[in-house]
């Protein structure tokens, strides 16, 4: 538990704050200064690198939960931890599926718009991906809370 507590919290910052960085400070400046011929290849570049860390996350967040889950005696031990394990194992593997989709789909979409340049089809996958950025953003500081308090949950 000395080595998977950290390194579950360690890929949970690189995602979550990777997310809250590019959706809260990259996007509006990028929006603000470049025009679509620009921005989007930013944008597409940007996610091709930031996307290998997300991957390394899920990696990490996967072996070190169940491992830490198997450390407690499986999920029935878990009940004894708190409910909040739950939680966070199912929005953490909704995240992940989502983080797939948009990694599969719009995302590749998006490169081959930007290397065919075409900008309006670039721009629609990149509106897809914002909106689903966000809406993990928002399941990730959630599951953040809730791991950091549910064990002081009354009950």
């Amino acid at each position: 538990m000395a080595i998977a507590i950290p390194l579950h919290l360690l890929a949970a910052v690189i995602w979550v704050g990777g997310m809250f960085f590019a959706y809260m400070v990259l996007r509006p400046t990028a929006a603000t200064l470049l025009p679509p011929e620009q921005r989007l290849p930013l944008w597409s570049e940007t996610f091709k690198l930031f996307f290998v860390w997300v991957w390394g996350a899920i990696i990490t967040l996967l072996v070190t939960g169940f491992w830490m889950i198997h450390r407690l005696g499986g999920m029935g031990g878990v009940d004894g931890v708190g409910v909040h394990v739950h939680i966070m194992l199912l929005v953490g593997i909704f995240m992940m599926l989502i983080f797939m989709h948009v990694f599969f789909n719009p995302f590749k979409k998006l490169k081959w718009a930007v290397a065919e340049q075409d900008w309006i089809t670039g721009r629609n996958n990149l509106t897809q991906i914002r909106k689903l950025v966000l809406l993990n953003l928002v399941l990730g500081l959630l599951t953040i809370i809730i791991g950091s308090s549910g064990r002081y949950w009354a009950g």
